[in-house]
């Protein structure tokens, strides 16, 4: 038996292939390539006579054999994801967006594939925010966000929708922001999806804070989307359907402020390019500030 030890010796545990798979899977390798791949990794560390391994010795062997098959890029990336996680930096993802657009899924995958733990929603924050807050106090949260415009009292000026909208989002901003203080301050990794992630109103001043606005590519698309998510939830379609007009106003007001403040804005078109471009844009930028700190996270091992 292969068993894998860190280098000061203190853990030895089984070689698996499985969380191996898993690691080449996070950078767009194909599950049944990654396998492949684990497999070959662990056979020829059988042929070396290896029973005693560093996650070091498993990470180089695994590049070298990306990089074998042509897959320089996804090479690259797996270096890069490997030397992340071993550095242990705090990382906060925030994806915002219009209701019904894949945000939780994309949250649940993104976590999978970078060992976060910690999946937060914005709707559980409000609900929360319910329990404690009267209505009579905040009529706002006590409300879906695209009817919040009803609660409003006295003159708005503008759209009605967004402006209940953007008080709703004042008041779960609140929870947003001290779930991020909270992590920041012990250290920890989090995502926080939901539709309540507007730029302006959520703190980004941490270096290591990345947001970006999932949106659907057509009123037609976030249609299919409702009908889609009937299959899993008890959430009713013809609800949301009703209110698509709303819903739209508020993808367009999201849009609007992802680009005052510079968030990327993805078409959640296909999972998979959705979750690879988060990734890559979360590389790119963390090459950045480590390059500026005199850290090199892609030299070759």
């Amino acid at each position: 038996m292969i068993r894998v030890v860190e280098k000061d010796g203190k853990i030895a545990l089984p070689f698996s292939r499985g969380i191996l798979t898993r690691s080449i899977t996070s950078v767009g390798i194909d599950v049944d390539l990654a396998y492949a791949i684990a497999i070959e990794v662990q056979e020829e560390l059988k042929k070396g006579g290896k029973t005693i391994v560093t996650k070091d010795e498993i990470r180089r062997l695994t590049y070298q054999k990306l990089i074998e098959k042509g897959f320089k890029e996804e090479a690259r990336r797996y270096l890069f994801w490997r030397r992340f996680r071993k550095m242990k930096i705090p990382l906060i993802i925030l994806l915002g967006g219009p209701t019904g657009v894949g945000k939780s899924t994309i949250a649940t995958e993104l976590a999978f594939r970078l060992g976060i733990r910690s999946v937060i929603g914005t709707d559980t924050i409000r609900e929360v925010m319910r329990k404690i807050i009267t209505p009579e106090l905040l009529p706002t949260i006590h409300t879906s966000t695209f009817l919040a415009w009803k609660e409003l009292k006295g003159t708005v000026e503008g759209s009605p929708i967004i402006a209940g909208f953007e008080s709703q989002v004042s008041a779960v901003t609140v929870g947003i922001n001290a779930v991020i203080q909270r992590a920041r301050r012990e250290g920890l990794n989090a995502i926080i999806e939901g539709i309540h992630v507007v730029p302006g109103f959520v703190d980004m001043k941490h270096e290591m804070t990345f947001m970006y606005m999932i949106v659907a590519k057509s009123r037609e698309d976030l249609e299919a989307r409702f009908y889609e998510r009937t299959r899993y939830s008890k959430r009713s379609a013809e609800y949301y359907i009703s209110h698509l007009d709303s819903i739209m106003e508020i993808q367009e007001y999201l849009i609007g402020k992802a680009r005052e403040h510079n968030v990327p804005i993805i078409e959640n078109i296909e999972l998979e390019s959705t979750i690879a471009k988060i990734m890559q844009d979360i590389m790119e930028k963390t090459l950045e500030i480590m390059k500026k700190k005199g850290l090199d996270m892609l030299e070759e091992p």
